[in-house]
């Protein structure tokens, strides 16, 4: 298990540099120039190219990569352009209302979509299992932003009691005035999140449920709901935690949408400025943060579903010693 661990490890450190590499290269070939941008479209070639040595854009590309994960080694993100600020102390300012956000939401859907899937599988001829099935591909289909819009026009404007976007000047100061202007947010995201985990978790018990263990267990003596708690809760957790692990980096990158929407000023509110401006520095950060997430994620899901079904190990034993066999000469 630690060598499964360690080489998911080294593939996570090669993806995020490839990721990284991507990320810097595809930037610069975008048009525009930061500098001309900060100079002004009267400025002189000698103000513009002075201007450039001070963003140190004026280096060659190779350079500038180089210097640029050095620095993120060091905890060194780079100075914005515009606002000459450490983009790391702004990403962490930022994710102090983005990371709740997205945190609160996921836990929100997770919570609601659970029992519900598990319950529409259970009762799949049922009228309420039919309608949770209806209701959640439904809810796949809806544009979150649509959903967001909705939210607003209800709690904000029919029934004024959730303001319909904008975020405390202070942040945390006041929690409670920043949870509450993060409620139409957070069911925002999880409304959508929890239609997609609803399929998935009533499609994983829908399998265990025809499994010929399942019905061995029933012919031994087990109650239906001895039987699922004994056999079908973890197998079903197997092909969940892939999906949990999806939805939890679509919960992040939801939050960077549902922002825009809410005039949240959190990560998604800084990269849209940071793309408006050609601020680079900002702009590869926020996305480099935000994949080397979802890259991490998956890590803890591939190390979690070894840990969890025995299969897996079984199976990478069973590898390990092919790999051995095949190498020792003929006899």
């Amino acid at each position: 298990m630690i060598r499964y661990a360690a080489r998911r490890l080294a593939f996570l450190a090669l993806a995020a540099f490839l990721a990284s590499t991507a990320v810097f290269f595809i930037l610069r070939l975008l048009p525009g120039d930061a500098a001309l941008n900060i100079a002004g479209i009267e400025a002189t070639k000698e103000q513009i190219q002075a201007t450039r040595h001070m963003l140190g854009t004026d280096v060659p590309l190779v350079a500038q990569y180089m210097a640029w994960i050095a620095g993120m080694f060091h905890g060194n993100f780079g100075i914005s352009y515009f606002t000459r600020l450490p983009v790391s102390s702004e990403i962490g300012r930022r994710l102090a209302v983005t990371l709740p956000l997205s945190l609160l939401s996921f836990a929100l859907a997770t919570i609601v979509s659970f029992p519900l899937g598990a319950f529409a599988a259970v009762k799949r001829r049922r009228p309420a299992g039919i309608a949770l099935s209806a209701l959640s591909s439904i809810g796949v289909a809806v544009p979150v932003f649509w959903v967001g819009i909705i939210l607003v026009w209800i709690f904000a404007l029919v029934l004024p009691v959730l303001p319909a976007g904008g975020f405390p000047l202070d942040g945390w100061s006041h929690p409670g005035a920043a949870l509450v202007s993060l409620v139409l947010p957070v069911l925002t995201i999880a409304a959508v999140m929890s239609a997609t985990l609803m399929r998935y978790v009533r499609s994983a018990v829908l399998d265990v449920l025809g499994q010929d263990y399942l019905r061995t267990a029933l012919s031994l003596g087990y109650s239906e709901r001895q039987a699922r708690r004994r056999h079908a809760v973890r197998n079903a957790a197997v092909p969940i935690v892939s999906i949990v692990s999806i939805e939890l980096s679509t919960s992040l990158l939801g939050a960077v949408v549902v922002e825009n929407v809410f005039a949240i000023p959190g990560l998604g509110a800084m990269l849209l400025q940071g793309v408006k401006t050609r601020d680079l520095p900002v702009v590869q950060d926020t996305i480099f943060m935000i994949t080397f997430f979802v890259l991490f994620i998956g890590f803890v899901a591939d190390v979690t579903q070894r840990l969890i079904d025995p299969r897996l190990r079984a199976a990478g034993r069973r590898g390990r010693r092919h790999e051995r066999d095949a190498g020792k000469p003929a006899s």
